[in-house]
């Protein structure tokens, strides 16, 4: 999502990424669909004609930080060595996606104003809890491994984005994801089955 002013196009996502920048620089608290408006170029009432109001635009960027939310995860799990590197790859995406868009990490996790009725946001945050489910059910862990690994992973996702993990900060990139790695080792079953 960038911050390029509407020219033709695709005004729903032109309004999603000013929007994202709307959320990065003023927070819940101070977001308008005036002031995402203007971010956008486009007439104030552009963003209620396709979202109605501001908690749906909050809503529509939920299920978006869920999709990219997501994404992340995916790509941090290309490439892993087996299903246990798997599931740590995704524990660290977890903390990537925090660190890089901490503005969606926190809408998407820790607000009340999206509107999680919605049947695009229930998707898209289903579509993320299955794939943590079924990183741990092919572990052959059930319920409580579950939770282990994503409230390890959210949790440290959470500190660090939040520059309270300081027993991590000032950690070479490398050093960090070894110590990650390691935690995260231990929320997973002992076997593959």
């Amino acid at each position: 999502m960038t911050e390029k002013p509407y020219h033709h196009g695709d005004l729903r996502a032109a309004l999603l990424a000013a929007g994202e920048a709307e959320l990065t620089e003023k927070g819940v608290e101070g977001f308008s669909l005036r002031s995402v408006a203007k971010r956008a170029g486009v007439s104030h009432a552009a963003p209620s004609h396709h979202f109605g109001d501001t908690n749906g635009l909050l809503t529509a960027l939920a299920a978006e930080g869920f999709t990219r939310f997501q994404d992340t995860l995916d790509a941090r799990e290309v490439g892993a060595v087996d299903d246990r590197d798997r599931a740590v790859r995704a524990g660290l995406g977890y903390l990537e996606f925090a660190l890089a868009r901490p503005a969606l990490f926190r809408l998407i996790f820790s607000s009340a104003r999206p509107d999680f009725a919605s049947a695009e946001l229930i998707a898209a945050a289903n579509r993320a809890y299955d794939h943590l489910v079924g990183l741990v059910t092919v572990l052959g862990g059930g319920e409580t491994d579950v939770i282990a690994l994503w409230a390890t992973s959210h949790g440290i996702a959470d500190l660090c984005a939040g520059q309270k993990m300081r027993t991590l900060q000032g950690k070479s990139h490398q050093d960090r994801e070894a110590m990650i790695r390691a935690v995260l080792m231990r929320c997973l079953p002992l076997s593959d089955g």
